[in-house]
């Protein structure tokens, strides 16, 4: 019986400590900027390489805490519950982007206006938000 009291109050004691833990924890999920290399080739119908072009972009990235715990439990098989967060988008945004170092296959740099400049279009985060990991159902 002292046992089980010692486990019952071990167990609570843990609960506790979890809940206060959860509480003190601040989400703070957010969108920053960021520079990424991007290349990109472009190929004729035949396939062979018509011009490569590259670039740094800056772009925004989802970073951040989300809350996220663990408790006892009696109905699962490892005896713990687990609730897991994370960052990440929201919404997306698609937008252009001028890749300004234009190659042709031999590596040369291009400098008519017409192949010297490319422009992508590619998504970033406009908007993050904490989700339950591993949900990928929105």
């Amino acid at each position: 019986m002292a046992f089980s009291r010692f486990i019952l109050h071990n167990v609570l004691a843990l609960v506790l400590l979890m809940i206060a833990m959860s509480c003190s924890a601040e989400e703070t999920c957010e969108t920053m900027p960021t520079e990424i290399h991007v290349t990109k080739e472009e190929y004729d119908d035949m396939g062979r390489l018509i011009r490569s072009c590259s670039g740094e972009v800056s772009v925004n990235k989802c970073e951040g805490i989300c809350t996220s715990q663990v408790q006892p439990s009696v109905s699962t098989a490892t005896g713990f519950l687990k609730e897991c967060f994370c960052c990440r988008e929201n919404f997306l945004r698609e937008r252009l982007v001028t890749l300004t170092h234009c190659y042709d296959p031999d590596g040369l740099r291009l400098e008519d206006e017409d192949r010297a400049i490319m422009e992508v279009r590619l998504r970033e985060p406009d908007d993050c938000k904490c989700y339950k990991c591993g949900d990928f159902s929105r």
